[in-house]
C-alpha cells in the first residue's frame, strides 16, 4: 500500500501530517499526526492509529469512544511528507461528537458514486453470495424487467403519498437503474454530463 523507507519523517521531527478522508463521501474528516510505529500499526491492524503529541504515545482513534477509522487507503504528497488517509468511520470522527473535525456535516451525495463504482467492481469480479453478481448473471433481460418493476413501485408509492415508502421505492430503483447502465457500459459521468449540458441550455434560453 505505502512503503514508510520513502516517506520524509525527519522535516516533520519524526512526525508526519496525516489527512484523513472519508472514503463514502470524500470530505476532510480530521488531521493527525503519525511515526514510523503509528503507520505501521495503521496498516497491521487496518485501523487508522496515530502519534498523540499530548500524550507521547501511540493512540488509535477509537479506542475509548468505539469511533474507529478504518483504513481503506493512504497516499503520500508528491514531497513525501504528508498523507492522505481514505478511511471508513465507525461513528463520528470528532470528539464533539461531530461528522468532522471540521464542522462539516456529512454528505452522502457522494456516496452515489461510490456504490456506481462497486457496481462495476460486482460485474468484473463476480463474487459469490451477491446480489448484483446474481442480476448480471441472469442478463440484460432481466435487469430491464427489475428496473421496470421498481419504476411502477415508485410511482404507486408516490400515489400512496406516503415518504418511507417512496423513499424505500426510489432507492431501489436508483440501485436497478446503476445495474442497468453498468450492463450496458454507460458511465456515470455520461448521465451527470449530459444534465450539466440541459441545465446550461436551459440557463441560456
Amino acid at each position: 500500500m505505502i512503503e514508510i523507507e520513502k516517506l520524509n519523517f525527519d522535516k516533520g521531527s519524526g512526525l508526519i501530517p496525516a489527512i484523513v478522508v472519508d472514503e463514502n463521501t470524500g470530505q476532510v474528516l480530521m488531521l493527525g499526526f503519525m511515526n514510523r510505529d503509528s503507520l505501521q500499526k495503521t496498516l497491521d491492524t487496518n485501523l487508522v492509529t496515530f502519534f498523540s503529541r499530548t500524550k507521547n504515545a501511540l493512540w488509535t482513534k477509537g479506542e475509548t469512544s468505539g469511533n474507529y477509522l478504518k483504513l481503506v487507503s493512504i497516499l503520500p504528497d508528491c514531497d513525501d511528507d504528508t498523507l492522505l488517509i481514505y478511511a471508513s468511520p465507525e461513528g463520528p470522527t470528532c470528539h464533539t461528537g461531530n461528522y468532522s473535525c471540521f464542522g462539516l456535516e456529512k454528505n452522502n451525495l457522494k456516496f452515489l458514486k461510490h456504490l456506481f463504482e462497486l457496481i462495476q467492481s460486482r460485474k468484473k469480479e463476480l463474487p459469490e453470495n451477491s446480489y448484483t453478481t446474481k442480476l448480471f448473471k441472469e442478463g440484460s433481460n432481466r435487469i430491464i424487467q427489475k428496473v421496470g418493476e421498481e419504476a411502477i413501485e415508485t410511482v404507486i408509492a408516490a400515489k400512496n403519498n406516503n415518504k418511507d415508502e417512496i423513499v424505500n421505492e426510489v432507492s431501489d430503483l436508483m440501485y436497478h437503474l446503476f445495474v442497468m447502465l453498468v450492463d450496458k457500459g454507460i458511465e456515470l459521468k455520461d448521465i451527470t454530463d449530459k444534465l450539466m449540458e440541459r441545465h446550461t441550455k436551459t440557463r441560456l434560453h
